[in-house]
């Protein structure tokens, strides 16, 4: 017992004591340490004041931000019918009802996630433009999240409802927009704006990434049929731009099928973002398998694992947590991506933009109708972010012991 303390007293002797912040020191050794730099902070401060008064001058007083009110419900869901507009909140309402339940399961990145949600319903909610039938779908969301994960925490079968909730979200959510004749029919082409943005981007990331995985094994296979058939794609994919993957996904693909099978436009999109995001995220995987040190192979060999065993059960997993960073770069660059689409005549959020600025009635309002598109984009990239960052502090990357 006495070692142990002694252990403990020592390693409190030995370990660096923590220095308070002291903010103007701080300020005084990176601001202000030289003549120079004194001079490029106040300089720094000056252009700054400058801009952010000429930035906040707009945006409070000169902006006429009515282009965005009036047209708020087709930026958001574009054409979809008003009478059917029930079923678009209705798979709203589930992806916060599984929110809730991650939060009361597993905490951490899914609560900071969830209370993200939270918080964009509660401004979008109190937004003066928004009309009331929307502001109460909104609060029934905010308080679906709260329930559930309330629920979660108290009853222990919800918190198995987690994962299948997940599974469930874009089927429930494909079913409730299509209508598959069970409701009433919604065409595609009646997709569009920010509905028809999000819909891309989560079927490019999600399908997209059992894709790139195969294709980063199999670019190490030992089998050159499938070894050079993966470099072939991944190489391929890599050198030509997403418009000319969108081009001939829209273009050439029905020509492929020989006209006897009708793919849809929006369909056709899906295909082509999700082939052009595989082949990069296969390659920031094949970079994370190639981070594993040859002892991890040799010690599962020796225990007799098998060789699919061990990519799955050992070698996988570290090399995905490895690349975690990258992999959330990729899936917020081909969120952004998705409005190349409006090329090949589908109507993003960024498509509806041009299309609302194009009505002679909102002449002049274009700063208006991409400042707003730009701050959707900047609240769900950064979002993205966050929770990328939040899960690789979960997972301890970074840190030191």
């Amino acid at each position: 017992m006495k070692t142990n303390d002694n252990k403990h007293n020592k390693h409190e002797e030995t370990s660096p004591p923590k220095e308070s912040i002291n903010i103007m020191e701080w300020l005084r050794q990176n601001l202000f340490s030289s003549y120079m730099n004194t001079a490029l902070t106040i300089a720094t401060t000056i252009l700054l004041y400058l801009i952010l008064k000429e930035v906040f001058y707009w945006v409070f007083i000169t902006a006429d931000w009515s282009v965005v009110a009036v047209n708020f419900k087709i930026l958001m869901a574009g054409q979809y019918p008003d009478k059917e507009l029930w079923r678009v909140w209705l798979a709203v309402c589930f992806l916060s009802l599984t929110l809730g339940v991650s939060w009361g399961t597993w905490r951490g990145v899914a609560a900071h996630i969830a209370i993200a949600f939270i918080v964009i319903y509660a401004v979008t909610a109190l937004m003066p433009f928004v009309s009331v039938e929307s502001k109460i779908w909104l609060f029934v969301n905010i308080s679906l999240i709260l329930i559930s994960s309330v629920l979660a925490r108290k009853l222990k079968f919800i918190k198995k409802l987690a994962l299948p909730c997940w599974i469930l979200v874009f089927p429930v959510t494909i079913f409730l927009l299509a209508g598959f004749g069970i409701l009433p029919t919604v065409p595609t082409s009646l997709w569009s704006g920010f509905l028809l943005t999000i819909l891309l981007a989560v079927v490019a990331i999600v399908v997209s990434f059992p894709i790139s995985v195969l294709l980063a094994i199999g670019r190490n296979s030992n089998l050159p049929l499938i070894r050079y058939f993966c470099i072939f794609y991944i190489e391929f994919i890599r050198g030509i731009p997403l418009i000319t993957v969108l081009f001939i996904t829209q273009l050439m693909l029905p020509i492929f099928l020989g006209g006897k099978i009708e793919i849809d436009s929006v369909v056709r999109a899906m295909i082509g973002l999700t082939m052009f995001n595989a082949a990069y995220l296969a390659e920031n995987i094949r970079g994370g398998l190639q981070s594993i040190p040859r002892g991890q192979y040799e010690a599962a060999s020796a225990l007799g694992l098998s060789a699919t065993i061990t990519m799955i059960f050992i070698i996988m997993p570290q090399a995905l947590r490895v690349v975690i960073p990258a992999m959330v770069g990729q899936s917020i660059s081909i969120f952004k991506d998705t409005s190349l689409v409006v090329i090949v005549g589908l109507i993003d959020l960024l498509g509806m933009g041009r299309v609302i600025i194009s009505n002679p009635e909102f002449l002049g309002k274009n700063m208006e109708v991409f400042t707003f598109i730009a701050l959707v984009f900047l609240i769900f990239c950064n979002m993205m972010a966050y929770a990328s960052r939040k899960l690789e502090e979960a997972m301890g990357l970074g840190k030191r012991y």
